[in-house]
């Protein structure tokens, strides 16, 4: 990466190297004061950022963030898959302490809520204001007003 991007990019406020080597030495870490502390510092970095994402979050890979952490909730219940993508404003929120667990290769539109203890598919496409409170099979896509989901064949989707 350019000295420049890098330059746009930290005054954009979308450069989260430095967060997400927070989260995996947090991750690393032993429970004890270490541990407490990087939570801390990782918290810290999420706020400046203007976003949360919990401790104690699962990611099989580090998420694309295409606008950063901007207004971006994952709860600390929540388990995202490998090579998600994940736009501004989202919220992966919990009820009584379970979360949305969203699959591989998602695609997560702006403004988009998940709420409670679901699961979301691989390959599957949420539109931006979708609110989604329920299961979502594979390979699907979830339009809003009213949110409902739009099915598609496993061999139309290779």
């Amino acid at each position: 990466m350019s000295i420049r991007r890098r330059i746009i990019d930290y005054s954009r406020g979308d450069n989260l190297h430095h967060f997400w080597k927070l989260y995996r030495m947090q991750k690393k870490a032993k429970h004890g004061w270490f541990r407490d502390i990087l939570t801390f510092l990782m918290s810290r970095s999420a706020h400046r950022h203007g976003g949360y994402i919990g401790p104690d979050t699962v990611f099989g890979g580090i998420p694309e963030l295409p606008h950063g952490l901007h207004g971006i909730f994952i709860s600390r219940f929540a388990q995202v898959g490998e090579g998600c993508r994940i736009y501004q404003n989202v919220t992966i929120g919990e009820v009584n302490r379970k979360a949305p667990v969203v699959g591989n290769h998602c695609l997560i539109g702006a403004g988009a809520i998940l709420l409670g203890d679901i699961k979301i598919g691989d390959h599957v496409k949420i539109g931006a204001g979708a609110v989604v409170n329920g299961d979502v099979p594979d390979y699907a896509t979830v339009v809003s007003q009213p949110s409902r989901i739009l099915e598609k064949d496993k061999a139309e989707a290779n």
